[in-house]
């Protein structure tokens, strides 16, 4: 089960699916508006040579893993939104790291990440969903399970995003805009307000 953020990791994982010797069902969950988003994109040598798919992504304007306090873990769109947040109020101890594939979870792989990281004071797990649907359910105890084999001061995530609904969208475009400013300000540690008035000006 796959949310896949970057051209190069599409192919990859289609690649690997043809490729591998054993037939196993393939989920991707990736939204058609990262085809025109603009941060969405591969540079041509990721596609060629050893590239290979990548079961995590961390973005590449985050901070040195000497200096990350704290990690936000996403899956799809929403890393390119809390990227852009970051970005913005120029935090320089936060990385953002996307869990490409879902199910089997990338556990080795995140605790090596987490391993590299020797001042890691929090980590957050940040969705899109209301909190009874999306991936938190799912991946709040291998999260865990990564933070305790990378022996991290921390070993529980915090969750952000949206309240438990009976219904995955707010159905009004302006509330819907509310929220999803308040949930990146909660997983960044930033004023509710001067995110929204940031997502106004954009």
């Amino acid at each position: 089960v796959c949310n896949i953020t970057s051209p190069a990791n599409y192919f990859h994982v289609l690649r690997r699916q043809m490729h591998r010797g054993f037939r196993k069902p393939l989920i991707i969950m990736t939204p058609k508006s990262l085809l025109r988003h603009p941060m969405a994109k591969s540079d041509a040598s990721e596609f060629i040579g050893a590239a290979h798919f990548k079961r995590i992504l961390s973005d590449r304007s985050g901070a040195e893993d000497k200096d990350t306090k704290r990690v936000i873990l996403c899956s799809g769109k929403v890393a390119y939104d809390v990227m852009e947040a970051r970005d913005a109020a120029g935090l320089k101890d936060t990385q953002i790291i996307r869990l490409e594939q879902l199910y089997p979870f990338p556990g080795e792989p995140l605790a090596l990440r987490f391993s590299k990281m020797p001042n890691l004071e929090e980590v957050v797990w940040c969705q899109e969903e209301p909190k009874n649907n999306g991936a938190w359910s799912f991946v709040e105890p291998f999260i865990e399970e990564s933070l305790i084999a990378a022996k991290r001061k921390v070993t529980r995530p915090r969750y952000a995003g949206r309240s438990a609904s009976a219904s995955p969208a707010t159905g009004l475009a302006s509330r819907h805009a509310s929220e999803q400013g308040a949930l990146i300000s909660h997983a960044l540690g930033l004023s509710v307000r001067s995110e929204i008035r940031r997502r106004k000006k954009a």
